[in-house]
Parts: C-alpha cells; structure tokens; sequence
C-alpha cells in the first residue's frame, strides 16, 4: 500500500469518525433528553403513592430501571452502527476525488488528452474537477506549442549548419579551388555563420521574454523609440521605407532591455515587410492611466483571420513576402511575449490598404506591475 493510499484511507477514517462521533452524540443528546426528565419525575413521587403517569412493572409499560438499562445498551449499539454509517457516507463523499486522483495519475503519465469530465451533481468536487480539466487543457495546449517550437527551432538551425557543411565540403572538394575561391567560400561561411547567429539571438529574446520580468524601471517609451529609430533609418533608407515618428512622453515601468526588444521588433516587423515607396508611423501617446505605442505600416494586404498566427514563433504567411528572406517568424512572437510579462495589452489591426497597424498598450506610471487580462484584440479597418 503506497503512502497516498495511506493517506486517503486516513481521510475516509477522520470523515468516518467525525460522522460517528455527530451521530452518537446526537443518540445521547435523545436519549438524556427522554430519560432524565424520567428520572426527575421517578424521584420527586413520593413512596407508595405513584402518579398517574408513573411507570409500573405491573402494567403495560416498562419500568425507569429498565428504560435506564435499555438506554445504556442501545448507546452501546449505537457505537458500530454509527462508524458504519460514517465510513459508508465518507466513502460516499471521496468517490469524486478518488476518481480524480485515478485520471490525474493517468495523465500525469503521459495521456494528456484525458479528462475527468466529473457529471451531476454540482458541488465542490464536481467544480475542482472542472477547474483540473481546464488546466490539463492549457497543460496539452503548452506541451503541444513547446513540441512544436522546438521542431521549428531544430529545423531552423539546422539548415544554415547543413548549408555551411555542405559549401565547406564542395570547396574542400575542388582541386582546382584557388586562394579567390576559399575566399569567396569563407565569406558565404561568414553570412551562414551569421545567419545563425542573429537567429539564436532570437531565440534568446524570446525565451527571456517569456520568463517575465525580473526588474522594473521607470522609463519613457519616446526616448525608447527615439534610440531604436536612430539605429535603423540606414535599413529604412535602403529598403526604401520612410519612417515618420509622432513622439510625446509616455512614461510606464518594466524592463528597460525587454521593451527596447519590443520596439526594436516592431520597427523591423514594419520596415521588413513593407514595399519600395512605403511607409512607417511611429506613435507613443499618454491616455488617462494608459500609455500606448503604436507603429502602422504599409505592405501587402493581411487577410484577418490570419492575424493571429503572425504571433506564433516562425509563423509567415508567405515565404515571398518582400524582405522575408531576413526573418525568422520570431519578430511578433518576441512582441507578444514582452507585453504579456508587463501585463500590457496588444491590439492588432489589418488596414484594408495593406500593411499592419499594432498598439501596445502599458500601465501609466513608475506603478504599473500586476496581473491584467492580456487578449489579442485582431480586428480589420
């Protein structure tokens, strides 16, 4: 016998006591609540002159000693009677969890698709059930979306390794290579090698943006998107995007590196997929206790049911989309997981011109930590 059956038949024992325990008590409280207003009456009678109402071993009735003696023995019964009945409504009572602990022992093992599915009738049992299939459901939904990222992530990594061996093999290969030759093979290892390695910065981004946020700063979002801007007109001018910013002070609290992250991501997102003769908006406001930032782009029209996958990781919803060569479909994934470890909101918008409009809404003030509902508002123009 294990020590959790150990411990649920220790239960079922104190329930089954606790019910024995009520119901002899409540044998007794009857019984000296018949009896001693006998005995009072048996007592105050004078000798020799019975009462009307007295009991008498003559006639049909039973004397006070015998009813005395008759109580004392069915309290007695009543001892194993009670215990019984204790143990049966305990037993009663733990089926529900005893069914729980029976499937959560099945899915813990493996078959996540299990449910305790708990019927009629309602009560607390049947809503802690409810409560453990939903979170097995979010539990499935998790190891699903981590399966499915890493077999991304291994086939993302993958291929520039296998890209890299097999330009290394081909020039080794070549008995005529010559010193331009090895050059030119060194120089696509170079781009290989830095392919991976933007893509395992990536990576790192999003892993540290989905373990929330370890320290929080006060700090402006248009100084943010100030710095970051600074650092990409040059791939803005060469895509040729022209970006237009519309900043007023917006101060909130977070993670100074995470949220740089987000706008960086943003602003990349924007000028990437975007088209020759195209534009950027870049827009940080203050409303009431809120302050937003929002980039709104041009591009290729978004169909809106498609919104939501672009905050998968490597989610692209067209391998020709202009400039998709350069990402990974990690971009708004990154976006997605920094505002839910702020506690912000994000609002998603396709303009039916094309392109993407995306707000990102954060509490207003050095106080903004705690815990806030987080959707993903998808919605066209």
């Amino acid at each position: 016998m294990t020590t959790r059956q150990l411990a649920r038949r220790s239960l079922q024992k104190r329930l089954a006591l606790a019910y024995a325990a009520g119901i002899y008590a409540a044998g007794v409280f009857v019984l000296v609540f018949v009896d001693v207003p006998l005995a009072g009456i048996h007592a105050a009678t004078p000798v020799g002159h019975p009462s009307s109402g007295a009991i008498n071993e003559t006639g049909s009735g039973v004397s006070l000693p015998r009813l005395l003696a008759g109580s004392a023995v069915a309290l007695v019964v009543l001892i194993p009677v009670a215990l019984a009945l204790g143990w049966y409504v305990a037993g009663r009572f733990l089926r529900p969890l005893r069914a729980i602990t029976t499937t959560a022992k099945i899915i813990s093992a493996g078959d996540l698709h299990r449910r305790l599915d708990l019927g009629e009738p309602t009560d607390e049992l049947t809503e802690l059930g409810h409560t453990l299939d939903d979170l097995f459901a979010r539990l499935e939904a998790s190891f699903d979306a981590q399966r499915h990222f890493v077999a991304n992530a291994s086939h993302e990594l993958r291929t520039p390794l296998a890209g890299l061996r097999t330009l290394l093999e081909v020039t080794l290969a070549d008995p005529d290579a010559d010193a331009g030759t090895l050059r030119s093979a060194c120089q696509e290892a170079l781009a290989l090698g830095g392919h991976q390695e933007r893509l395992v910065q990536a990576l790192l981004a999003l892993a540290t943006s989905e373990r929330g946020v370890t320290r929080w700063d006060t700090l402006d979002l248009a100084h943010v998107v100030e710095g970051v801007l600074a650092s990409r007109r040059d791939q803005a001018n060469e895509a040729g995007v022209d970006l237009a910013e519309h900043l007023t002070p917006a101060v909130t609290a977070g993670d100074p590196r995470l949220i740089e992250s987000l706008v960086a991501n943003l602003i990349d997102n924007a000028i990437r997929h975007n088209h020759a003769d195209g534009h950027v908006e870049i827009t940080t406001r203050t409303s009431g206790t809120q302050v937003a930032l929002t980039v709104t782009n041009s591009g290729p029209v978004i169909p809106g049911n498609q919104i939501q996958r672009l905050f998968h990781p490597f989610q692209k919803l067209a391998p020709d989309r202009h400039g998709s060569r350069d990402g990974y479909g990690l971009g708004l994934a990154i976006v997605d997981a920094v505002t839910r470890a702020h506690h912000a909101t994000l609002a998603v918008s396709a303009r039916p011109e094309g392109g993407l409009s995306i707000t990102v809404r954060f509490a207003h003030g050095p106080d903004s930590g705690g815990p806030v509902e987080r959707p993903i508002e998808a919605a066209t123009w």
